[in-house]
């Protein structure tokens, strides 16, 4: 099944350059609500499913235990830029549980935020593990791990307790199979699962509703998710497109962005999760279908749903500042988004 061209990409007004796509949204008992593509071809979700892997955090007591606020619970679901304040809060997280940066596994890179860069360039330093994007993601798994007695050391396997819990979490609340088969690492080391975009958002619906979840589990998911929503810098960074779509919605949209053109959402008061794929791994146009999609299911709110279709139609500048073109939803997809409105 060819997935329908969902994003155009546009220099003046010459259609440039073209992305493909799946898109699917569904409620907390698995139906289908609204769909687009190949929404059963599984697909890695990547960095879009933090929440549900921090959920071991909180159930176990060491959120609590570490004395985690909401904001430390936003970034332990974070995809961050790596700006200093980032970096602070991941050794700090650490030093809670007696520990320091040597204990993170991620590896190290340049914070993907440009500013972040340059600071740290200018300083003639080179970024540690605390300036991944996944460092506050880790240093949940090193609390948990400490406060559950396990040895941190190699946290990161497949086969270590701590990738066991959050395992459990993702089969409990997606309802779908991980498995060595589907198994992959990712970009920070932790495995990474490939399951079908339905599942997904069949997931993050569970995670705003507490369907089918133990109520432990589902007050932990309602946690995670209102901690993101109040304090979406914490999840990704200044200008992302997290943090504005969250920062826009107020607390009635969560979303989670994740590598190679993932992206997913929920909004609690419909009782909905959305996933998707952008099938060439483009962020950007990945973000457009979200935005549209979001703008359309949110409709009843007229001022969220135009800041919605303003990022759904990003203008794209060149080096002087001068704008050029850009991205645009294609019929495909503002036709899914006139069936949701």
């Amino acid at each position: 099944m060819s997935n329908p061209v969902l994003v155009d990409v546009m220099r003046g007004d010459v259609v440039e350059s073209r992305h493909r796509g799946a898109i699917v949204v569904c409620d907390g008992d698995g139906r289908v609500v609204l769909s687009l593509g190949d929404v059963e071809r599984p697909v890695f979700p990547r960095s879009a499913v933090k929440a549900i892997q921090a959920l071991p955090l909180v159930e176990s007591g060491a959120a609590d235990a570490f004395g985690f606020s909401d904001e430390d619970l936003a970034f332990a679901c974070a995809s961050h830029s790596g700006e200093p304040v980032h970096a602070a809060k991941a050794a700090e997280l650490l030093a809670r549980a007696g520990l320091d940066v040597a204990a993170l596994e991620c590896g190290a890179h340049w914070p993907s935020g440009e500013e972040a860069a340059h600071e740290l360039a200018r300083r003639h330093e080179t970024p540690t593990a605390l300036h991944n994007n996944c460092s506050g993601k880790h240093s949940g798994f090193l609390c948990t791990c400490v406060h559950a007695g396990f040895d941190p050391r190699g946290y990161v396997r497949r086969e270590h307790a701590e990738q066991q819990l959050v395992r459990e979490a993702l089969v409990d609340v997606t309802g779908a199979a991980h498995d060595e088969e589907s198994c992959g690492i990712d970009g920070c080391s932790i495995p990474t699962y490939a399951v079908p975009l339905v599942s997904l958002a069949t997931g993050f619906a569970r995670m705003v509703t507490g369907e089918g979840l133990l109520p432990a589990r589902a007050a932990a998911a309602r946690r995670l998710v209102a901690a993101c929503m109040a304090h979406p810098w914490f999840v990704a960074g200044t200008g992302r497109a997290d943090t504005l779509m969250m920062e826009a919605g107020k607390g009635r949209i969560f979303t989670k962005t994740g590598a190679e053109g993932v992206f997913c959402a929920a909004i609690p008061d419909l009782g909905l999760g959305i996933a998707l794929k952008c099938d060439d791994g483009a962020g950007r146009a990945a973000e457009v279908m979200v935005a549209s999609v979001l703008a359309a299911l949110v409709s009843d709110d007229a001022a969220l749903a135009a800041r919605l279709n303003e990022l759904a139609h990003p203008v794209l500048k060149n080096r002087n500042g001068m704008g050029v073109g850009s991205l645009q939803p294609t019929e495909a997809l503002t036709g899914l988004a006139a069936v949701g409105g």
